[in-house]
């Protein structure tokens, strides 16, 4: 009797050419990649792999100590072998170190990087694979020599971004957080599925996913490859498995739609055609049909590299099938125009490898049927100004946030939790929130990367007074010959005061030093000279950009971090007194309270800070109350436990008495900042005079009140006094609650560890709820809370972006027996 033997699956069967064949394709997706590059990206391109293979204290990114280096199976090129001959003639006393048994599986580019997508501003992203056995200090000296290796790509303008990636990162939960450019816990599968349609191999091993059969998927293809390696058809030494997957999990949407709407903010065309696609993969949902496999097939078939075989390419034609399929011309038409501007960014290199490019834009418009004067607006997209970016602004939000809409209407079908981490829903939340949030004081940043240059040689402001057919306010307009032609035309910007009308300009660059300004005032005590003043002082107290906040920044209530206030620029008092002397008594110096008929010499108060969350607010008041009103908004953005803020200015335009003003409102604003970030338990009283009136501010934990007092007519002295802490009946709740309380956000603070836990809810105006011995999970309770605002509040009519503001959470702990407020963490990162 014979026994039958079932020969193994072979890997694929034509295995010999593939491996030929994605050897030649990547060497032409370098060639690609390098002609698109600046000289200094193809510096650090060509160089990566040496930096990671040796290590050295002559190169870049040099660590000392147990730094794993090797690439796995890395063989210089040409002028790879020329730089490490020259460093070695410069270490003739401590040669070149690298690894007997390499410990970097590989290095793979992914993103836009040989694709008709890369520009030559395009960043590098770049995986860093190695071993998930590598010790964790190790694993951190590799992470070190990686940022610094970016800061000197840094140095060079190319930003390079490296990510360290276990082997095992795609078979385990996701642990990671959002941090920079990497996306945390928001994608997983999903980002796999991009790096398999992406990449390119830079140096190392190659990827076993791109040659297994494209119908072998989850448990089956593990299985299968596991074969694959034990019968040696393949070799750990050459190949690398990062694993592959039957489908994304549908609880990924939710959290990849967070992070495309947030890399919108840097780059908006990519981030449409991206959240596009998550929704076009919903809407096939549970049957996806990836594009990673798409690519592995045509990739199995090809013969030749061609335009199918892009991976921007094949995001265009998904997203179009998706879009024809449902109707929705508009966003498609929209789509196409992201694409042109994202692949046309630096379309004038008239190297041989842009050939290609130019003639598949060209076809492509073809058979969009684009008209001439379309494709010229594109193109001149450098020379856009602000109507033609707000335009812009405006089609791309609409268009990221009906994708928003759907998918969140898709997790709701489908009855699904999200799988990204509260903290980072956070921390997105917050990032989008403060990007795109339009409130009343706010300044509003409309220029999202969409054109490179909105400065005016001239700007016009013109106020429109009470009982005219146009709102009363300040307009912001390009100059025209006449008054009449200038009011015909649609103005560039709407404010009710000049001062956020002008700090809306400086902070989009509008407005800039060579700018020629005219005012056409009504009856407002502007000059122009007092208004060129006002830009002047706004324009150094200012940087139009900043640093982006830090992830704890985001998770914590905001803080004002810069603060000015501008005194007496549309309202003053002292220009009413000069037809008459000026009087000036020491005894009766008090500004607030001036000379014999106790005149507040304060008329108008504007303020205008920027907070921890890198927004810019503004606010005005021109009240006989301004001083009073002024103080208590600002001081209600202050909440007790907040630091100082980091600069603080005061500037006075009046005719008269400016320094004396300026000096007093400075001292008081001073005096009232300590007293209200002061830790002392109990009520400050301080008194104030305001012309003839007497007011009382209250300072308590959680905010600041006024109240005016009957008074008789006598030299200000103000003053202030401590009182006893009232019994307010809510006498159980930590005082460390009070003193994290911020208006304007939901607050919950919880208190212990155990199975029963307190919860503190403090409201938008800092009113609060107490639930204690509460049981169950912290973690579902807050995904609920997060479902109900992302899912509820856009149908309550308000704007886009309002259900952004997210609640933010914290852990009341114990600290050397103290109690401190942290933001929440996930049980599963401790």
């Amino acid at each position: 009797m014979c026994r039958s033997t079932q020969r193994p699956e072979l890997l694929h069967a034509n295995l010999h050419r593939l491996v030929e064949q994605s050897e030649q394709f990547n060497q032409q997706k370098q060639a690609h990649a390098l002609a698109v590059m600046c000289p200094y990206s193809q510096q650090v391109f060509q160089l990566l792999p040496v930096l990671l293979h040796y290590h050295h204290p002559l190169l870049p990114g040099y660590v000392p100590g147990g730094v794993p280096v090797g690439i796995c199976n890395f063989q210089p090129n040409e002028r790879q072998q020329q730089f490490i001959d020259e460093l070695s003639q410069q270490a003739v006393n401590e040669p070149l170190q690298t690894a007997a048994s390499p410990e970097i599986f590989g290095l793979y580019s992914m993103g836009s990087t040989s694709s008709i997508g890369q520009s030559r501003e395009s960043d590098l992203d770049v995986w860093v694979c190695h071993s998930h056995q590598m010790a964790p200090e190790r694993v951190a000296w590799l992470q070190q020599k990686c940022l610094l290796i970016s800061k000197w790509a840094e140095q060079r303008q190319v930003e390079l971004n490296l990510f360290l990636i276990p082997d095992n990162k795609f078979r385990t939960d996701n642990l990671a957080s959002v941090d920079g450019e990497s996306c945390g816990s928001a994608q997983h599968l999903l980002l796999l599925d991009e790096f398999y349609r992406s990449h390119m191999l830079i140096a190392g091993k190659r990827l076993v996913w791109l040659f297994a059969p494209p119908k072998k998927l989850g448990r089956e293809y593990d299985v299968f490859i596991a074969e694959q390696f034990a019968n040696g058809t393949l070799s750990h030494d050459e190949w690398l498995d990062l694993g592959g997957f039957a489908r994304i999990p549908a609880e990924e949407y939710f959290g990849s739609a967070l992070w495309q709407l947030y890399k919108s903010i840097d780059s908006p065309y990519k981030a449409v055609l991206k959240t596009v696609l998550m929704e076009a993969y919903s809407h096939e949902y549970p049957d996806t049909q990836l594009l990673c496999r798409d690519l592995k097939g045509r990739f199995q078939s090809a013969n030749r590299l061609d335009e199918r075989q892009d991976h921007y390419m094949l995001m265009l034609e998904k997203v179009t099938g998706y879009l024809k399929s449902i109707g929705d011309e508009t966003r498609l038409d929209l789509v196409r125009r992201c694409f042109y501007l994202k692949v046309c960014e630096g379309e004038h290199n008239d190297n041989e490898h842009y050939q290609w490019r130019r003639t598949q834009i060209k076809q492509l418009t073809a058979a969009w049927s684009w008209s001439a004067e379309k494709i010229q607006l594109l193109n001149n997209r450098a020379n856009w100004k602000v109507e033609e970016v707000k335009l812009a602004y405006g089609e791309l939000l609409e268009a990221l946030m009906q994708s928003y809409r759907n998918l969140i209407q898709f997790a709701q079908r489908n009855r699904i939790s999200e799988s990204i981490n509260p903290e980072d829903i956070g921390v997105l939340s917050r990032k989008l929130y403060v990007a795109f949030e339009n409130l009343p004081g706010k300044v509003q940043l409309i220029n999202l990367k969409i054109a490179p240059d909105l400065s005016e040689p001239h700007l016009s402001l013109v106020q429109i007074p009470e009982g005219r057919s146009n709102k009363a306010g300040w307009y912001l307009y390009k100059p025209s010959p006449t008054f009449k032609a200038r009011s015909e035309r649609h103005e560039l910007e709407y404010s009710p005061n000049i001062a956020k009308l002008v700090a809306w300009a400086h902070f989009n660059g509008l407005l800039v030093k060579q700018t020629q300004l005219e005012l056409f005032n009504h009856d407002s005590q502007v000059s122009l000279r007092h208004l060129q003043e006002f830009y002047g002082d706004l324009a150094r107290t200012f940087a139009v950009r900043t640093p982006d906040p830090s992830n704890l920044a985001l998770s914590r209530p905001c803080e004002v971090r810069q603060l000015c206030v501008f005194l007496n620029l549309e309202q003053d008092p002292t220009a009413s007194r000069q037809q008459g002397p000026i009087e000036f008594n020491v005894n009766k110096g008090d500004p607030f309270s001036f000379g014999r008929q106790f005149e507040n010499l304060v008329g108008s108060v504007d303020i205008l800070y920027r907070n921890s969350w890198d927004e810019i607010r503004s606010m005005h008041f021109n009240s006989p109350m301004a001083v009073v009103e002024a103080l208590t908004t600002i001081l209600g953005k202050m909440h007790q436990g907040a630091t100082p803020p980091e600069s603080l200015q005061v500037f006075c335009y009046s005719l008269s008495f400016r320094s004396l003003i300026r000096t007093r409102f400075e001292k008081l604003l001073r005096e009232c900042i300590d007293l209200r970030l002061a830790r002392e338990v109990g009520s400050t009283i301080k008194t104030l005079v305001l012309g003839s009136e007497e007011h009382s501010i209250f300072f308590e934990r959680r905010g600041v009140s006024v109240q005016k007092r009957e008074t008789q007519l006598a030299p200000a002295q103000p003053t202030h006094r401590t009182l006893p802490l009232a019994d307010h009946g809510d006498k159980l709740v930590p005082e460390i609650v009070d003193v994290y309380a911020s208006e304007g956000l939901m607050q919950f603070f919880f208190e212990g560890d155990g199975q029963e836990y307190n919860i503190y809810i403090l409201d938008e105006a800092n009113r609060i709820e107490t639930y204690y011995q509460v049981s169950g999970s912290k973690e579902e309770l807050i995904q609920s809370i997060n479902r109900f605002y992302t899912s509820h509040q856009q149908q309550e009519g308000q704007s886009y972006f309002a259900h952004f503001n997210l609640p933010q959470y914290y852990d009341i702990v114990q600290v050397a027996g103290q109690q401190k407020v942290l933001p929440y963490r996930t049980a599963k990162e401790d």
